[in-house]
C-alpha cells in the first residue's frame, strides 16, 4: 500500500509524505523494481490512500510504471487536488495564498502540489490515465481533506472505475482517514484487485474516525 514519500528534510521523522511528490514516485519506482526482481512477477498491483493514491500515477506516467503496474486502487486519492473546503480560493482572493505557498514549499512541498489547480496536478492530469493499467477510485462523500470529494475521481474511461461508497451503503459515513479501515471500501478494493473472485460488499454503519459499529461480516 503506497503512501506519500519521505520527509525530504528529515527521512527519519514520524511526519512523512511532505516531500516533493516526484521524488516520492521515484522511491516507489525503486521499491517496485525490488519487488519484481525478488518475486519474478511481471507486474504489481498498487493500493494507495490519499496522496498515496495519486502519487503512483506520476510513476506510471513519467517513470516507466505503465509497463509494471496492472492495477492501481486509490482510497480517497488527491487526483485533482483539494480546495481545503474553499480556503485556497479565499486565500487567493485575500492575496495570502502565494506567500503561504512560498513558505510551505520549503516545509511541505507535497501540500502545495496537492492544491487544486497546482502546476504539478495540471501537468499530471494532462494524461489522467494510460492504457493497460486498471484504475479504481474509492471515495466517500464525507471526505474533509480532498474537497470537493469528487476531485478524487478520474475521468470516465474503459479502464476506470469510480466508486462512491454512499451509493452502495447510505449508512457508511466514513471520512478521509477512516476510509482506509472501512469494510465497505475494503471489499471494493478486493474486488478491484481480484475481479475473478468477487466478494460481497457489505453495508453497515461506519462512523468517521471511529470506524464500523458492531461486528464486521467476513469477506
Amino acid at each position: 500500500m503506497t503512501r506519500g514519500g519521505r520527509n525530504a528534510l528529515n527521512p527519519l521523522s514520524n511526519l512523512q509524505g511532505t516531500g516533493d511528490i516526484a521524488t516520492s514516485a521515484g522511491q516507489l519506482a525503486a521499491f517496485v523494481t525490488k519487488v519484481l526482481t525478488a518475486t519474478g512477477a511481471r507486474k504489481v498491483d498498487l493500493v494507495g490512500h490519499s496522496q498515496g493514491g495519486m502519487m503512483p500515477r506520476y510513476y506510471i506516467n513519467v517513470l516507466g510504471g505503465a509497463k509494471k503496474v496492472a492495477t492501481l486502487v486509490g482510497l480517497a486519492p488527491s487526483n485533482y487536488g483539494t480546495t481545503l473546503d474553499g480556503l485556497t480560493a479565499l486565500g487567493q482572493q485575500l492575496g495570502l495564498l502565494d506567500p503561504v505557498n512560498k513558505f510551505l514549499s520549503t516545509t511541505c512541498a507535497a501540500c502545495v502540489e496537492q492544491e487544486q489547480g497546482s502546476a504539478f496536478l495540471q501537468s499530471l492530469n494532462a494524461t489522467p490515465t494510460v492504457p493497460g493499467v486498471n484504475y479504481t477510485v474509492i471515495e466517500t462523500t464525507g471526505d474533509e481533506v480532498v474537497t470537493p470529494y469528487t476531485n478524487a475521481f478520474l475521468p470516465s474511461a474503459p479502464n476506470v472505475t469510480n466508486i462512491t461508497l454512499q451509493n452502495q451503503c447510505s449508512m457508511d459515513k466514513s471520512d478521509h482517514l477512516e476510509i482506509a479501515n472501512d469494510p465497505v471500501a475494503m471489499a471494493d478494493m478486493l474486488n478491484a484487485l481480484d475481479p475473478a473472485h468477487p466478494v460481497r460488499v457489505p453495508c453497515l454503519v461506519v462512523l468517521p474516525v471511529f470506524g464500523p459499529v458492531g461486528p464486521v461480516p467476513p469477506f
